[in-house]
């Protein structure tokens, strides 16, 4: 069974850090572009990150520095490392696979159009 399954999410303070993982079953990232997005309490969903197969990253502007993509060797769990959390990032983080293998041009918003996403985990930053 086709699947993403998200995993790390935590309570942390201010300033911690917190890896993610999201697990791909039947398909790795040469397959397609895999995207992180998150949802606030309230607010819209929002991409924070693309990651390709040709070795393309992006990131949002209120992530860039903080937070690193990468993947394991099989390519078929990305990670999401969070460094000098903020409470504004307080979200349920999401995977989702784009139905191309590279990044598309609106990567970083959530249209709806992916092949497959997980449940999402929860990550809570305090002050």
């Amino acid at each position: 069974q086709v699947q993403l399954v998200e995993s790390g999410g935590d309570l942390v303070q201010s300033g911690d850090s917190l890896r993610l993982s999201c697990a791909a079953s039947e398909f790795t990232l040469d397959d397609y572009a895999i995207g992180w997005f998150r949802q606030a309490p309230g607010k819209e969903r929002e991409g924070i990150s693309c990651i390709s197969e040709s070795g393309f990253i992006g990131y949002v502007g209120s992530v860039k520095g903080r937070f690193t993509v990468s993947a394991d060797n099989a390519k078929t769990t990305i990670y999401l490392q969070m460094n000098s959390l903020k409470p504004e990032d307080t979200a349920r983080y999401i995977c989702a696979t784009y139905t191309t293998r590279t990044c598309p041009l609106d990567w970083s918003q959530w249209t709806g159009s992916y092949l497959y996403w997980g449940r999402g985990t929860e990550v809570t930053v305090g002050s």
